[in-house]
């Protein structure tokens, strides 16, 4: 995610990092050649009797704003719920460990083996969305036999829950958790199970694959054939004019296919990273520990990975 200071309107024009400028440069590149063509060729096919008028792409442009306007919308409508799933995680984490904290004040450690758990399942959850290994993270959380079994899991995330459910039965098995606090306890680790499902929902389920192709191919056949209408108008101004819209339709296609999967490592996608990192923190804070992991920051490009 980028996390800019606040700037001027005018400065904000010239940014480069965080926008999908950099990933479309190559296809802007090649509308600014077929705006060349358009211009060398002009002769030969008005010659020819050839000639493309700005009506049909008046009309087209208008149908590509509005499917680009609909796919955009679900795009951030995935990328809001994600960041919803994720706020939720960290209030129910910490709910958790509340709980846990004043059903067992004298038992410190057994709130420590708790928060180790928690904070291993938002690493499992986040490394499990991103299809990155979560060994390095779960080996400093969890003991070796547990993390043997989440590594032959075939859901490592829903193990955990097993995990945090099993560490709760012990203690009402124990009797240091009456029933109603059981209860109580329980529906905090459902909602962590609505969270993984969510996430799951998100990450599994793309948009459609016909309906993003039908609007990517019009996007890039409309950019393509835009210049030979413009050209008996604007002649030698039709590439400035050209590479302009066809940025404002390229960028947004580049823009909804990015937030379509907001749990990805792109400049604008979720800092699962960054929101682990605060989860972590902010329950060993909880258990009054002083060795707190350093809080990430964006790094020189504004980045919060």
């Amino acid at each position: 995610m980028i996390v800019r200071p606040h700037q001027h309107w005018f400065r904000r024009l010239f940014v480069w990092h965080g926008s999908v400028l950099s990933e479309i440069l190559f296809r802007l590149s090649l509308n600014l050649a077929m705006s060349v063509v358009a211009i060398l060729c002009f002769q030969w096919y008005e010659a020819l009797g050839v000639k493309l008028t700005l009506a049909p792409f008046s009309l087209l442009g208008v149908a590509i704003a509005i499917f680009l306007g609909f796919r955009n919308s679900v795009s951030y409508a995935r990328f809001t719920e994600a960041r919803v799933l994720w706020g939720s995680l960290l209030i129910v984490n910490r709910s958790l460990l509340r709980q846990v904290k004043s059903i067992l004040p004298q038992r410190p450690e057994l709130a420590q083996e708790f928060a180790a758990l928690l904070i291993a399942f938002s690493y499992c959850l986040k490394h499990q969305l991103r299809g990155t290994s979560m060994r390095e993270d779960l080996a400093r959380l969890l003991p070796n036999h547990d993390l043997k079994s989440l590594e032959s899991s075939a859901s490592p995330c829903n193990r955990i829950l097993l995990l945090i459910g099993q560490w709760l039965g012990e203690r009402r098995q124990a009797g240091e958790v009456s029933d109603i606090l059981f209860q109580s306890v329980d529906q905090n680790i459902n909602q962590l199970s609505s969270v993984l499902a969510g996430c799951e929902r998100i990450s599994y389920t793309p948009i459609p694959f016909a309906y993003s192709l039908i609007v990517h191919r019009t996007v890039y056949l409309f950019c393509s054939l835009l210049p030979f209408a413009l050209v008996p108008d604007l002649h030698y101004m039709t590439p400035l004019v050209s590479v302009f819209i066809s940025y404002t339709f390229i960028s947004l296609d580049a823009l909804a296919e990015e937030l379509e999967d907001p749990f990805g490592t792109a400049p604008n996608d979720l800092p699962l990273n960054a929101m682990c990192n605060v989860i972590e923190i902010n329950l060993r804070e909880m258990n009054d520990e002083t060795n707190l992991p350093q809080r990430l920051r964006p790094d020189k490009q504004f980045q919060l990975n």
